[in-house]
């Protein structure tokens, strides 16, 4: 969505509705351009370059605008970022090491939950496999559904769990 600036004060405009809205006197075309923004005494915005980040635990977090070569744009960084905490008499109670382990072992947690329900919808569709009548499944198909059912159990104690696991392939 575009954005303006206020030349005089700096304050931020979102969106050309909002902006045309500011001047209900007027009549503007449907498609706003920099020239005609810059006659209301606005500036353009631009989008500025985002960050690359290594996700899950680094995202874009938007830092206000700048002026960069005379144009102005968005500001990114990456977040977040960790500090000290301290209790009222400026004592540090936890380090910024110690809360980015806190956030990233929260981040793990949440991620590790969308997976586990990932892998009980799949042992629950394939309950069907180990019921006595088997479905009328041959037994060398009854064991390849009893060794992807355990693969789907061990998924919590796999390799890369929760971030870079791999499924176990369901039998055909």
């Amino acid at each position: 969505m575009t954005e303006y600036r206020k030349k005089s004060d700096g304050t931020l405009v979102v969106g050309a509705s909002a902006f045309k809205n500011l001047f209900p006197n007027t009549s503007f075309p449907k498609v706003l351009d920099e020239a005609l923004v810059n006659s209301f005494g606005y500036d353009w915005v631009y989008d500025g370059a985002q960050p690359s980040t290594t996700p899950p635990y680094e995202s874009v977090v938007r830092e206000g605008v700048e002026q960069v070569s005379g144009r102005w744009q968005t500001k990114y960084k990456k977040g977040p970022t960790f500090i000290d905490t301290k209790d009222d008499s400026g004592n540090v109670t936890s380090t910024a090491a110690q809360n980015e382990t806190a956030y990233k072992a929260r981040v793990d947690s949440d991620i590790a939950i969308g997976k586990r329900s990932e892998r009980d919808r799949l042992l629950k569709d394939s309950d069907w496999t180990q019921l006595a009548d088997k479905g009328g499944l041959a037994d060398s198909k009854v064991t390849e559904w009893v060794t992807y059912r355990k693969s789907l159990r061990d998924l919590p104690t796999a390799s890369g769990w929760p971030h870079t696991h791999t499924l176990p392939t369901k039998p055909s």
